[in-house]
Parts: structure tokens; C-alpha cells; sequence
């Protein structure tokens, strides 16, 4: 699994949890909706760290929560 995917996991997991749409994500990060899906669709090389960072913030957790989860063992994840 890639860092990409696992991003992308951890999001819909949040979006989940927290009861809010992908639409509405894009809505208030300002992401636009070709970039958000390519995100959570893994269909980009590598999600920039200023989006990432919008789009965490906006889920309502600090950097340090969102990474905070067992889907992120760098034993197991494949970095390029």
C-alpha cells in the first residue's frame, strides 16, 4: 500500500466519522473537485503537503491525529 492510499483511507474514514460529504470538503478547503477525487481515487503521484494540510484541518483533527493511526506503519507502507 502506498502513502497515497493510506492518505487517502484515513480521510474517508474521517469523512465517515464525522458525518461529512466529499462535496462539502471541497466546499470548504477550497480543493477543487478534480483534485479532491484524484486524491481520494489515488490517481495522483503525490498529494502536495499544503493540501493535505487543508484538508486535515478542515476534517478537525491536528497533523499529529490524523497520522496517529495504525493504517500508517511505515513498516508496511511503500514509499517512492
Amino acid at each position: 500500500m502506498t502513502l497515497n492510499q493510506t492518505f487517502a483511507i484515513r480521510v474517508r474514514e474521517l469523512l465517515k466519522e464525522k458525518k461529512m460529504t466529499q462535496y462539502r470538503l471541497e466546499q470548504n478547503t477550497g480543493i477543487y473537485h478534480s483534485t479532491m477525487t484524484a486524491v481520494l481515487n489515488n490517481k495522483t503521484k503525490a498529494s502536495n503537503f499544503r493540501t493535505m494540510a487543508l484538508i486535515i484541518r478542515e476534517l478537525g483533527v491536528s497533523i499529529t491525529e490524523f497520522f496517529d493511526s495504525e493504517i500508517f506503519d511505515l513498516d508496511i507502507i511503500e514509499i517512492d
